[in-house]
């Protein structure tokens, strides 16, 4: 009789791969040590400003990218247009002291999935790598509200539905994920599928307004 070995279940789910672009070696220090030390996250690119990770991104190919909005030179800001011509699939989380920033907008407006507080928790951090991974967007009270200014003086090419724009109003509100589910009948994931297309309805819009200016 044979006897098969045991065999024990695996996690089939492979390491996200993380970049990150700050000009503090402290920050690049820490936070290459978090994703590494963290089990699911693997740090394969360190930049100091946009310029190098421009020259690294497509060979580094990670997932999801850290990317400082102040830096010298380039700001983060501009730079996420061009890492994202150059990585298509690159999910971008900025990283900022002030959340109320217009220089996150234009990052979100650029093709930035999403932002995080520089004192932000390292559970909240690593939560927030792994919701972009996996499609969210995550969208705050002031962003909505930049959000329906900027479609207010410039409507969209592709409009909001009555969904999106019922999930925006209710952000603007401050009303949590889970409670806007609740008031419309929706579940979570739900509500995080329509505030991606309300991004990439921004998105969009920005990029007919750059080209309506050449």
């Amino acid at each position: 009789m044979v006897h098969q070995m045991p065999t024990f279940p695996t996690n089939s789910q492979p390491d996200i791969r993380i970049a990150l672009v700050d000009d503090d070696p402290n920050v690049r220090l820490g936070l290459s040590k978090l994703i590494d030390e963290s089990d699911g996250f693997i740090c394969v690119g360190k930049y100091v400003n946009c310029e190098s990770a421009l020259e690294m991104i497509v060979e580094d190919d990670p997932d999801v990218l850290l990317l400082d909005i102040e830096l010298p030179g380039m700001s983060g800001s501009q730079g996420v247009l061009l890492l994202k011509e150059k990585l298509p699939q690159l999910e971008v989380l900025m990283l900022t002291h002030h959340e109320e920033n217009d220089n996150v907008f234009e990052s979100l407006s650029n093709g930035a999935s999403g932002y995080l507080l520089k004192n932000e928790s390292h559970d909240k951090l690593l939560q927030a790598i792994r919701e972009v991974r996996d499609g969210g967007s995550p969208m705050s009270m002031n962003i909505a509200r930049m959000v329906t200014q900027s479609f207010q003086r410039k409507p969209p090419p592709e409009p909001l539905s009555r969904r999106e724009q019922e999930v925006l109003d209710k952000l603007q509100k401050g009303h949590s994920y889970q409670a806007i589910a609740d008031v419309l009948f929706i579940s979570k994931s739900t509500v995080k599928f329509h505030i991606k297309n309300i991004y990439r309805k921004l998105q969009v819009a920005n990029r007919v307004e750059a080209i309506s200016r050449r």
